[in-house]
């Protein structure tokens, strides 16, 4: 692993036991992200985003949920093989930016009480007295925008807007001064023009601050906007990476020209293609190429996983069209 390298899962499985049997979500899931990156996560409801952001920060519900191998790094440890107070400090080093700011604030308790409390029980909050922690919270709103803070810290999260409520769950995020930020689907649940207020926030933020940002979202709008690199995932697989601009202009995989080819166009040119077909029944999964069932050039060969074949470090298809690429790299997780 790089020493630079701020976070990187290696081959991750993760499975949930049913009544059915045992559901393996999760197929040796590797992305990485490095100081400063913006790196976006994409895939369609149920291809096992979020269920890797659980089991990146803990929250996980295990059982019925594990995991069967591989690892996540952060800043060089491997948090599958920590404990205690080791594995607390190194969790400390990721925050959380949650998708529903309506559902992730506590309806009963201030704005001021929830803030500082985040403070209070961070690295950043030691040994800060109850007017250190006023003065930090109003700072840390200041710097996400919230209006007169002062008086919004008094507010409880009911009286507070959509947009407000999620530049309240920013600067949680902000203010325990994170290595590595986790955005599950930030602007999910914010008009159109709150969004792009919203991106611009967190591009500030995490540019000042020199962060490192992982964006888990379905939306190639606000990946293509925001990010720097980025990761396909289909059904706990990842399927394509590759700088932002170079999957745009020229995507490989099958599945991600289906993606490309499902945005709504304004200009004319008809009904968005869409991808035929749905995300399997993780109980019924090939065990080779999970979207075979779903695309229009799967091979008999599709039967087996096929490799992350590399160009360079960032450039990467699993997919037996691109067979003959060059694999200078290794694969995603070496």
């Amino acid at each position: 692993m790089s020493a630079k390298r701020v976070f990187e899962i290696r081959d991750l499985q993760v499975g949930f036991r049913m009544f059915r049997g045992n559901l393996e979500v999760l197929d040796r899931a590797s992305l990485f992200v490095d100081p400063g990156e913006k790196v976006g996560l994409v895939g369609e409801t149920g291809c096992g985003k979020s269920i890797t952001m659980k089991a990146t920060i803990g929250i996980l519900p295990i059982p019925p949920a594990y995991i069967a191998g591989g690892g996540i790094y952060v800043d060089g440890h491997n948090i599958l093989e920590l404990r205690g107070r080791e594995l607390r400090h190194v969790r400390g080093l990721m925050s959380l930016i949650p998708q529903d700011p309506g559902a992730s604030l506590n309806p009963v308790f201030r704005v001021g009480t929830q803030l500082q409390d985040a403070i209070r029980y961070s690295t950043a909050g030691r040994g800060l007295g109850r007017r250190q922690l006023r003065r930090k919270a109003i700072s840390i709103l200041s710097e996400v925008g919230l209006p007169d803070p002062e008086r919004n810290l008094a507010n409880y999260p009911i009286q507070l807007s959509g947009g407000m409520k999620q530049r309240v769950l920013i600067a949680m995020a902000l203010v325990t001064n994170p290595l590595l930020l986790i955005a599950d689907e930030p602007t999910t649940a914010l008009d159109v023009t709150i969004e792009a207020q919203i991106l611009r926030l967190m591009r500030a933020a995490v540019d000042r601050r020199n962060l490192s940002i992982l964006i888990i979202t379905h939306n190639l709008g606000v990946v293509r906007e925001f990010t720097d690199r980025v990761y396909i995932m289909y059904a706990g697989q990842v399927s394509e990476q590759a700088p932002t601009r170079t999957l745009f202009e020229g995507p490989l995989h099958p599945y991600t020209k289906g993606l490309i080819e499902s945005v709504p166009k304004l200009t004319g040119e008809g009904i968005a293609a869409g991808i035929p077909g749905m995300v399997p029944d993780y109980m019924e999964v090939s065990p080779g190429c999970r979207f075979a069932p779903r695309c229009s050039h799967a091979m008999e060969v599709c039967t087996e996983k096929p490799v992350m074949r590399m160009q360079g470090t960032a450039r990467g298809v699993a997919c037996y069209l691109y067979e003959a690429m060059t694999e200078r790299e290794g694969t995603c997780s070496s």
